[in-house]
């Protein structure tokens, strides 16, 4: 099996050619762009901590020309907070039933499904993963779901798996050197 080395590590070529075709990442929230903790106050407040190499991931590919989604099933203000700060216009929370969204998302956009990447880290991503072009799994995701992904990422969620997705993405069409000079 051929392999393409890339800034974090050699991959399948077959990893590489689906990365090539995306037009739209969709992305959980809780255990991708967050280590899937919750930190919950005496009052009620849910605090998450976002790594900064992400929202630079998601910008860059934002500025690339390549459309991002959200797909919780959470709701969260932190998380709309966040996510609309980085330019993300497609803000799904509160969702059960993640393949109806991606579903709607196709429909909206014009895609087909081997133009989407999803990256999730747990069984309720999967009915999505198996049906996009590139299904990502972070570093410490269910083992379940890390059997049927196209890639499992080298970094862990919350600590820069969406970054590392965001240039596989970007260097697969050539646009990884796009990426700089952006406040995240």
């Amino acid at each position: 099996m051929a392999k393409v080395h890339t800034l974090y590590g050699e991959i399948p070529e077959s990893v590489w050619v689906k990365a090539q075709q995306v037009k739209l990442l969709i992305c959980d929230v809780d255990g991708v762009f967050s280590d899937g903790r919750i930190y919950l106050g005496n009052d009620g407040e849910e605090l998450k901590a976002f790594h900064t190499k992400d929202g630079f991931g998601i910008k860059s590919i934002i500025n690339a020309g390549i459309e991002v989604a959200i797909i919780t099933g959470r709701q969260s203000t932190i998380v709309q907070k966040r996510m609309a700060g980085l330019g993300i216009k497609h803000i799904f929370q509160g969702q059960g039933d993640k393949f109806s969204v991606y579903q709607k998302l196709l429909t909206l956009m014009n895609l087909n499904p081997n133009q989407v990447a999803y990256i999730g880290d747990d069984m309720v991503d999967k009915a999505v993963m198996d049906h996009c072009g590139l299904g990502i799994a972070v570093q410490d995701a269910h083992p379940a779901l890390l059997i049927d992904c196209d890639y499992q990422t080298f970094t862990a969620g919350g600590f820069g798996a969406v970054r590392e997705s965001c240039d596989l993405i970007l260097a697969s069409q050539d646009m990884l050197h796009n990426a700089q000079g952006m406040s995240v």
